[in-house]
């Protein structure tokens, strides 16, 4: 089992499998992409072995993660072959939703069982000035299809801005009133790239917080893969609102997971000093090494981050694990 000095068992795996973003988000590529290294992300049989390796040591989901995962054309592949793992109970995909509507039947046929979609506003023109891209109104009918399909696993990803959407939240809880959708409000969190942003954008999530419970909504009990929201429910509300709050003096007590960069690199922490290469021992079916490694290179985790100090490690944008 995969368990740290502090007691904490990692259940949960974030699997990236390229840095690739074709989406211009202030808060993490305002310039774009920029490729500062080989794009030989992780193959197909190296992603095989991963989930193997990971799923003998007590790992029962799989988040695959970007950059924008689906910018690769063996994403469906890559789904199928984490989703036949023995062990892996659930598979989940974070996607920016650009080809979401043309590709989202291939996902779910691939054995997708969860999907979140990065989307920090519902008015096209400031989803298109967040982004760079005007695919708000594709990716909304894309959302409608897949529930309409019967894929209900669903959930909407919206990083807390100030200036951008931190000032009219009602709209998404009107969303989420008559969609079983759940919809986690992101702190913005300081990377290397977006310090100044992060100074002028960053809202805190207590204020929502205090705002659902003061409204009758209703804490629920987290599951062990689950990730890191805090997720309320209503009666009135057929859908839910979730919190994720970095910067919460307890938000590391619970950490449950652990992320593998497209290049190969176990990052024990988002916002760690480095990443641990590991790609060396994934050159073989035989994934004995590889956890054996794993287990004493999670010996080295913190108890927490230590973004409270302003220190965010070798994460320079999210683009680079995900998340």
């Amino acid at each position: 089992m995969l368990k740290d000095v502090f007691g904490r068992r990692f259940y949960y795996l974030r699997l990236s499998i390229t840095d690739v973003c074709n989406f211009r988000c202030e808060y993490c590529l305002p310039d774009g992409y920029q490729c500062e290294h080989d794009r030989q992300f992780l193959t197909l049989d190296e992603i095989s072995r991963v989930a193997r390796g990971f799923a003998r040591l007590g790992t029962e989901k799989i988040r695959i993660t970007g950059g924008e995962p689906a910018l690769r054309k063996d994403l469906p592949q890559a789904i199928e072959l984490c989703k036949q793992t023995s062990g892996i109970n659930t598979v989940a995909l974070t996607t920016n939703g650009f080809n979401m509507q043309s590709q989202y039947r291939h996902w779910m046929d691939a054995g997708l069982d969860a999907l979140n979609v990065s989307i920090d506003s519902f008015d096209p023109r400031q989803f298109a000035a967040i982004t760079g891209k005007d695919k708000l109104d594709s990716i909304m009918s894309a959302i409608d299809n897949a529930l309409c399909d019967g894929f209900q696993q669903i959930k909407i990803n919206t990083v807390l801005m100030r200036e951008y959407n931190g000032h009219d939240l009602q709209q998404f809880f009107r969303y989420v009133k008559d969609k079983p959708i759940s919809l986690r409000f992101i702190e913005l969190m300081q990377t290397g790239d977006n310090r100044d942003f992060y100074n002028a954008q960053h809202v805190s999530g207590q204020h929502i917080k205090n705002q659902l419970l003061v409204n009758g909504w209703i804490p629920q009990v987290r599951a062990k893969t689950a990730g890191p929201a805090e997720v309320y429910q209503h009666s009135d509300y057929q859908g839910s609102i979730g919190l994720i709050m970095p910067y919460d003096k307890d938000f590391c007590a619970t950490c449950n997971r652990l992320r593998v960069s497209s290049l190969g690199n176990l990052h024990l922490c988002l916002f760690s000093e480095q990443g641990l290469p590991i790609r060396q021992y994934l050159q073989t079916d035989d994934t004995r090494e590889f956890e054996q490694n794993l287990v004493a290179l999670l010996q080295d985790k913190k108890i927490s981050h230590l973004l409270h100090d302003g220190l965010t490690g070798a994460t320079k944008h999210l683009s680079m694990l995900g998340g």
